[in-house]
């Protein structure tokens, strides 16, 4: 396997950082993306579970901005990832009008390379985010088809979210709210996992970590169908 451009994941106690930064302004998440990408809305209600499913050879190839992604080390930078982003007819007009720098020239985006379709080069994990707080706001996988070209194999837009890459295995985290949940509080936490079959991810493992709401309650993981 080729090495990852960035850490293939972060640790269970960085996962859990990740955590609690997402969960901290879920709110303002979905109230981006409050219309029909997302199933919750301003009022603070929310529906347990994701409100769509994620969208698995999600588009048809896509064309990066200019280069190649042949040559070791010669990747797409941070520029031409968003462009290939808001190029994407899969992506929602939601997410592209959310898509503008931070700061200058610096965009809410986080990629990652790395092997997990096993094809000529390196496949690309982007993770879009809000600016204030990098809160996973939409996570798309784009696989290389051939010099320069890249197809979307993966997408899910319902934050919040973040993608990763695990030992050539991609790793989908959401945090899930029940009706009448805080913001800050969850009810729990799914890990997905997903390998690249063939022509397809395929889930094969999904894991949810049940959040108590008493003081000082302790957290369970139930695996779930896979």
């Amino acid at each position: 396997m080729r090495g990852l451009s960035t850490a293939a994941g972060p640790r269970p106690e960085v996962r859990r950082a990740t955590k609690a930064v997402i969960t901290a302004v879920a709110v303002l998440a979905a109230l981006a993306l409050s219309v029909s990408a997302c199933g919750t809305g301003g009022t603070g209600a929310r529906d347990e579970g994701p409100a769509d499913s994620d969208s698995l050879a999600a588009g048809a190839a896509t064309p990066s901005a200019s280069g190649s992604a042949d040559a070791e080390g010669d990747h797409p930078s941070v520029g031409e990832v968003v462009r290939m982003v808001r190029a994407d007819p899969e992506v929602s007009k939601t997410v592209k009008s959310g898509l503008r720098p931070c700061v200058a020239d610096e965009y809410p985006v986080d990629v990652t390379y790395g092997d997990l379709t096993g094809g000529s080069s390196d496949d690309l994990v982007v993770n879009v985010m809000t600016c204030a707080d990098a809160v996973g706001v939409a996570s798309y996988v784009y696989r290389t088809e051939k010099k320069g070209t890249y197809r979307s194999v993966f997408r899910s837009e319902q934050p919040p979210v973040y993608a990763e890459i695990d030992r050539g295995d991609l790793l989908v985290t959401r945090q899930l709210y029940e009706n009448g949940d805080p913001s800050s509080y969850p009810s729990s936490e799914e890990v997905t996992t997903y390998r690249w079959i063939k022509d397809d991810f395929v889930q094969r493992s999904s894991t949810r970590t049940e959040y108590s709401t008493a003081v000082g309650g302790t957290e369970s993981a139930t695996p779930g169908s896979g």
